[in-house]
């Protein structure tokens, strides 16, 4: 069986910053789990305005930057953490143990995690990858679920 996945053409920078919105409101219950979202694409492909739209619906205000010399940024709003993680730096996949990365495997908690394939299965698996590619001077955007956590955030993204 395939997992469930969508495809969307993103023609700006603010199409890619909705994508995120749109999956931060299709959020399931977290009140027994975390989520994990990977995102991959190349550089400069908009993984982190994703993410900045994700955080931006969410409430966070401020500037939002991707963590690529921190490579761990989180952010608290109400009850809901969001670790935005970016391994392209990554010296070595075991240097993953040393982030702290399973205390965001909890409820109420949301791992958005640009370059996952930098920690070659060190990682948590994604409960839904997102591929942010070019496409000329547009983008586009691949969603695949992995997890019945990750259908459901389709489902409701679908619904919206």
């Amino acid at each position: 069986m395939r997992e469930p996945h969508i495809r969307l053409s993103l023609p700006d920078a603010a199409a890619t910053e909705g994508l995120g919105a749109r999956l931060a409101d299709a959020l399931p219950d977290l009140s027994r789990s975390g989520f994990v979202i990977h995102l991959q694409g190349e550089l400069g492909a908009g993984k982190t305005t994703c993410v900045r739209g994700f955080l931006r619906r969410l409430g966070v205000a401020g500037i939002i930057r991707s963590p690529t010399y921190t490579l761990v940024e989180p952010y608290t709003r109400g009850v809901l953490t969001c670790a935005h993680v970016d391994l392209y730096r990554l010296r070595h996949p075991s240097e993953i143990e040393e982030l702290g990365l399973r205390e965001y495997l909890a409820p109420h908690c949301v791992l958005l995690i640009e370059w996952p394939d930098k920690g070659a299965g060190q990682v948590p698996p994604a409960d839904l990858a997102a591929v942010i590619d070019y496409d000329g001077e547009a983008r586009r955007a691949w969603l695949r679920s992995h997890s019945s956590v990750g259908a459901s955030l389709l489902e409701r993204f679908v619904a919206q």
